[in-house]
Parts: C-alpha cells; structure tokens; sequence
C-alpha cells in the first residue's frame, strides 16, 4: 500500500520559512516524479512544484519560483519543499503527489498517488 505523509506544516510570520517533508512508502520512490501541490480555503488545488526522479530537475510555479526549493533524497524515500520568504497568500494545505511519468505535470488529475497534506498558514 503506498503512503506518502506530509510533515512540517504550521503557523509562521509573513516573511520566515518553513521546511516541509513528505515520507513515502510502499512504491519504488526513485521511480516516481514528485510534486507538491496546495490548496486554499475555497480554491482549487494548485501545482507548487515537481522534480525528477533523479532530483536533477526541478519545475516550480511562477508564484513560487526563487523562494520555495524543492528537493528529495532517495535514500530516504523524502521530498522536501523548503518554504522561505512566506506570504499570506501561501496560506493553503499542501499535498505531497507522486506519478510515475517522466515530463513534467501540473494537473493534479495526472497524479497516481496523494498524501493527505498538511496546514500552513502565514500570518501578517
């Protein structure tokens, strides 16, 4: 049965960081894309960003893109999304995904598995 668990999430100032983790399990994690995705109150999910299976690539949304690095160790079948210079228009759950294709997606109905996200929200 695969698991992915999301850790990492919580109350934090606009502004400060926070590193969320995504533990995986029962799935060849080395063979899966990666992605992690977010979801308002009252909006659709949303892609954050991807990276390869490798961690030699990395994809990210344009509202994201200089603060929010994503990256993965293998060995520890973890993804990460290292959060910085938060806003509170960050303020969302965020899922962890994984799909086993190559190319790069964003529509989260490509995604084969999901963790059950966890809650950040940023303060002004």
């Amino acid at each position: 049965q695969v698991q992915l668990v999301e850790s990492g999430g919580g109350l934090v100032q606009a502004g400060g960081s926070l590193r969320l983790s995504c533990a995986a399990s029962g799935l060849t994690f080395g063979a899966y894309t990666m992605a992690w995705f977010r979801q308002a109150p009252g909006k659709e999910r949303e892609f954050v960003a991807s990276i390869s299976r490798s961690g030699s690539n990395t994809y990210l949304a344009d509202s994201v893109k200089g603060r929010f690095p994503i990256s993965r160790d293998n060995a520890k079948n973890t993804v990460y999304l290292q959060m910085n210079s938060l806003k509170p228009e960050d303020t969302a759950v965020y899922y962890c995904a994984a799909y086993i294709e190559r190319r790069f997606k964003t529509d989260p109905s490509n995604m084969d598995y999901w963790g059950k996200g966890t809650l950040v929200t940023v303060s002004s």
